[in-house]
């Protein structure tokens, strides 16, 4: 590399990392994506031409190799990362105020939202970033860098290049993309996250760094840890040097000389909980000088010299005016209250998902009651109840009819459910959920796209999507050439997925994704599943009886097997891959519990399943085993109880190898 290449390969770095700052933490682009996607182009044809000249602050390097996975190594915390003891009423608070002022009269108060997330360790060395890591315990965390990597409001390279620096953050999920997430998964009738922190949990840990960077997180850093190559002296200072070594700190905090003053910004900052873009569950007061901190010391499990105040949740009356009823994929009918808009934890509300007819019965639910709304997790709107009947009201009853093509209903157990196969709000819930993500991962086609497509008669089935033309998508709004072309190439490239995909984007009743993984592993060709009596399918270890009916009903039917025809004709993968089992655990019943550090849930129940053995959810006499991670509850204490051999991870590996 030259030295203009170099110099010009700097500056490309340089560039594209102030240009993400302003975009994905600010908030305040001043280059268009186009010229940001440009400026990239660059940069990669130059590390492409001299690999071994890449700066570990490239924007390329946030998510690393592709062949790079998390190991989850342990980290010890040099500073602990310890928790804040929470009070739950003002009067606590003047409280705390007044102790620290009778041991430090001339302590100052500072003031800053508590975010609703998972906090983690951020370590730079020479002004670059090195090594993140969760709090665990608050004494051993685990290395996460490369997810960490994936969050753009961390900069991997710090404005002024001080020797080492520690700061602590926490990791949280916007709310914009949590209620994106929400709907996806409402959309394909799964269950959805309860709120987003944990939803940015269940990225944060994944094995796979591009798992996380799917998930958007974000991060506010709130503390430093250590710092050196400069001297601090308080918390308001130490958050203000922060801010101008690069990071997104945490917003809203401010100094004040009286507790008074202070009790009045957290009353002010619950005001206010629900305009901000992401979740917090409370407000934090902490003294502000590092010297008088050590001066009022700790308790065994708190410092002294601060305290949480967590908000209590936000509940309002208001008129149930009209149940609506909208279709799912399987039929279900799903009833939603629409009621008079509230505002709830700063937004406006005005409709709740009632779950079933039993739910609705339970509450005694009627049009016109005024009725008691809360936001579950200060996200999701959920009624808790009447609170009194309009004079002459009746109880409501879910019609036994589809809203959406007007064909009876059924009522299986707490649900209710449309039968009719051509229903046109379950064929557009069933083409969603086919070529969604967990399925046949058809990219660009979502609900949009699907609908111009059902609009315009060009499917009628997710068959039909092997037929679609590049003339027939170029004549329709907002279908450019190119993308119509990428939209054609994802749905070619979909035929190459193994039959699990298949299996789980049919939409079978009762059939989840691991369902379909086991089914496709157990008779690895489509036509052996077609073909499979129900007694058969009920052997595979993880089904049951209601599993088992629904797989074997489905392939009886002669649309679906003229369905599978057309999927054949269009020349779509039929078949299962099966990776060799060992026979280590042959006969082993295994029962998980805790947190694991090396595996996922699912990671480490597919190779206990692929040497043999078989993971149930219960402890009992016929446990042979159970691997208990960090935090392990009660599995672990019966387990004790009951003489069963207990596994630590590495005693697990041991048996592996």
């Amino acid at each position: 590399m030259t030295d203009a290449q170099k110099q010009r390969y700097q500056k490309l770095v340089q560039q594209l990392n102030y240009h993400s700052r302003l975009y994905y933490t600010l908030d305040q682009p001043e280059i268009s994506d186009y010229e940001y996607d440009m400026l990239m182009q660059e940069l990669k044809k130059i590390e492409a031409e001299f690999p071994d000249e890449i700066l570990p602050e490239s924007p390329t390097q946030r998510i690393g190799d592709e062949s790079l996975f998390n190991t989850f190594e342990k980290v010890e915390h040099t500073v602990p990362m310890g928790s804040l003891q929470d009070v739950f009423s003002e009067e606590e608070l003047f409280d705390f105020g007044r102790r620290c002022k009778e041991a430090v009269p001339d302590a100052q108060f500072v003031v800053e939202p508590k975010i609703d997330g998972l906090s983690v360790s951020l370590e730079y060395r020479d002004g670059k970033f090195f090594r993140g890591s969760t709090r665990g315990n608050g004494l051993v965390g685990e290395d996460i860098t490369l997810n960490l990597k994936t969050i753009q409001a961390i900069p991997m390279a710090l404005s002024r290049n001080l020797p080492f620096v520690e700061v602590r953050g926490e990791v949280y999920m916007p709310r914009a993309v949590f209620e994106s997430l929400v709907a996806q998964q409402i959309e394909n009738e799964e269950t959805p996250f309860k709120n987003p922190r944990n939803a940015a949990a269940g990225g944060l840990r994944q094995k796979d760094p591009r798992v996380t960077a799917a998930r958007k997180l974000s991060i506010f850093v709130f503390n430093l840890q250590q710092i050196e190559g400069q001297e601090l002296f308080g918390h308001k200072e130490s958050l203000d040097v922060l801010k101008e070594l690069g990071f997104t700190v945490i917003p809203s905090y401010k100094r004040f000389d009286k507790i008074e003053e202070a009790v009045e910004e957290v009353r002010r900052i619950g005001e206010m909980r629900g305009q901000y873009s992401f979740d917090i569950d409370g407000a934090v007061i902490k003294v502000d000088n590092f010297a008088q901190r050590e001066q009022l010391g700790s308790t065994a499990k708190f410092p002294r010299w601060a305290v949480a105040f967590k908000y209590p949740p936000e509940e309002k009356e208001t008129i149930l005016r009209e149940i609506s009823i909208q279709v799912g994929r399987t039929g279900a009918c799903t009833p939603t209250a629409i009621f008079d808009p509230i505002t709830l934890a700063g937004t406006t509300v005005s409709r709740a998902v009632l779950h079933n007819q039993d739910f609705i019965t339970e509450k005694d639910l009627r049009i016109g009651d005024t009725i008691l709304v809360r936001k579950a997790g200060e996200i999701i709107p959920e009624v808790l109840g009447s609170v009194s009947h309009e004079k002459g009201s009746e109880p409501y009853r879910i019609p036994m009819e589809c809203p959406v093509c007007h064909s009876a209903t059924v009522k299986e157990d707490a649900v209710i459910r449309c039968i009719n196969p051509n229903c046109p709000a379950t064929i557009r819930r069933n083409l969603i959920h086919f070529a969604s993500r967990a399925a046949m991962d058809i990219e660009g086609l979502g609900p949009a796209a699907i609908d111009q497509l059902l609009d315009n008669k060009l499917i009628a089935s997710s068959a039909d999507l092997y037929s679609l033309t590049m003339d027939q998508l170029t004549g329709l709004e907002r279908f450019a050439e190119t993308s119509a072309r990428n939209l054609l190439e994802a749905i070619e490239k979909s035929k190459q997925n193994p039959l699990s995909r298949l299996l789980f984007g049919l939409g079978i009743r009762n059939i989840g994704e691991r369902a379909a993984q086991l089914l496709a592993r157990q008779f690895r060709s489509m036509d052996a599943v077609m073909a499979a009596s129900k007694e058969e399918i009920a052997q595979i270890d993880g089904f049951g009886e209601i599993m088992a009916e629904s797989v074997f009903d489905f392939f009886q039917k002669e649309e679906t097997h003229a369905l599978i025809e057309q999927f054949r004709t269009a020349g779509l993968n039929f078949t299962e891959e099966v990776a060799e089992t060992g026979e280590t655990f042959a006969g082993k019943t295994f029962v998980l519990t805790g947190t694991l550090s090396h595996y996922t849930r699912q990671e480490a129940k597919a190779l206990i399943e692929q040497n043999g053995g078989k993971v149930t959810s219960s402890v009992s006499k016929k446990t042979d085993y159970v691997l208990a991670g960090e935090d392990a509850g009660s599995k672990l204490t019966k387990a004790q109880q009951l003489g069963i051999t207990i596994l630590t991870e590495a005693e697990f590996q041991s048996l592996l190898s």
